[in-house]
């Protein structure tokens, strides 16, 4: 497998065009062309498929893609070291779900990034399954995954099988969000029969090891509610939430300035009785860095507020 090959991989993934990424590459499209089908032939797989919207990356690609990218970071860092000392960059990695308090406290972490010094920080919302993935292929260091506390055996039984460590970072019920204009938010409180009149913002991705999704489901989505609008981007939910009134989303605890942003409001069922876990995971024998400690401090004083 050629090296120079896989950076013109990662080029045309990144530019979506062949055409694109040769103009970058300063070469012509033919040849990379050819060298992309290359690539293919000697791996065994298709990386690319062409669309009218340009080139799209097959499920093999994306898996191939991952590696490529941590080999060709791991290679800029080598030559970096032997090609006049190596570099004092600042570099913290984390994926995490989609919670108000998280990125309340990423956004007071970034306040204080030494700007003397170059930085390179890796912060991705998703769900807990790509959370895993992307520290065990994608060179991510750290996670901050969720899930049902009754389901807690199955979760520790997958990160023990795959070498990860894991730690506790807040362990909560979850709350209804929604539009201050929203006619349960004249209440203090509310009984789960009441939702039936309203739309649920769910997320689209919920997983639990070695459960079947529809299982997963049934655990997450509530009895009561027959109307269910599924989002992955939390920017999205939290425009849904602000702008339809009848709409909620279950959700941690939200911190006072986004509600003021978004103009919600957060209620309580005392019929909700399920608890969530967040837990922080890592490889086994890594040592949490200064910047990661620091982003996690700013975790506790979040939720030391709420």
């Amino acid at each position: 497998m050629n090296i120079v090959h896989m950076k013109y991989a990662v080029e045309v993934e990144k530019t979506r065009s062949i055409s694109k990424a040769a103009e970058n590459l300063f070469m012509g499209q033919p040849n990379l062309s050819r060298a992309i089908k290359e690539l293919e032939e000697s791996l065994g797989i298709t990386i690319f498929k062409r669309t009218p919207k340009g080139m799209e990356v097959t499920p093999d690609g994306e898996e191939f893609l991952q590696y490529a990218r941590k080999i060709l970071r791991q290679i800029e860092e080598v030559e970096q070291i032997y090609a006049g000392g190596k570099i004092d960059k600042q570099q913290f990695s984390i994926s995490v779900p989609r919670a108000g308090y998280i990125s309340c406290a990423f956004a007071e972490f970034a306040k204080h990034i030494d700007m003397s010094r170059p930085a390179e920080i890796f912060y991705k919302e998703t769900n807990t399954s790509r959370a895993i993935n992307n520290i065990l292929n994608a060179d991510y260091q750290l996670g901050i995954i969720r899930y049902q506390k009754v389901f807690e055996p199955y979760f520790e039984a997958m990160l023990r099988d795959k070498g990860l460590e894991s730690r506790l970072v807040w362990e909560f019920s979850y709350v209804a969000a929604m539009s201050e204009k929203s006619p349960l938010a004249q209440k203090e409180s509310f009984s789960l029969s009441e939702l039936s009149d309203y739309i649920e913002i769910a997320h689209a991705d919920p997983y639990v090891p070695s459960l079947p999704l529809v299982d997963v489901k049934k655990a997450e989505l509530s009895e009561h509610v027959d109307k269910r609008i599924f989002v992955f981007e939390r920017g999205s939910q939290m425009d849904l939430l602000s702008t339809v009134p009848r709409t909620f989303m279950w959700v941690s605890p939200v911190p006072e300035y986004v509600r003021r942003l978004y103009g919600i409001v957060e209620r309580q069922s005392p019929e909700n009785k399920k608890v969530y876990r967040d837990v922080l995971i890592y490889r086994k024998g890594y040592h949490l860095t200064e910047l990661d400690q620091a982003f996690l401090d700013n975790v506790d004083k979040i939720i030391a507020q709420l």
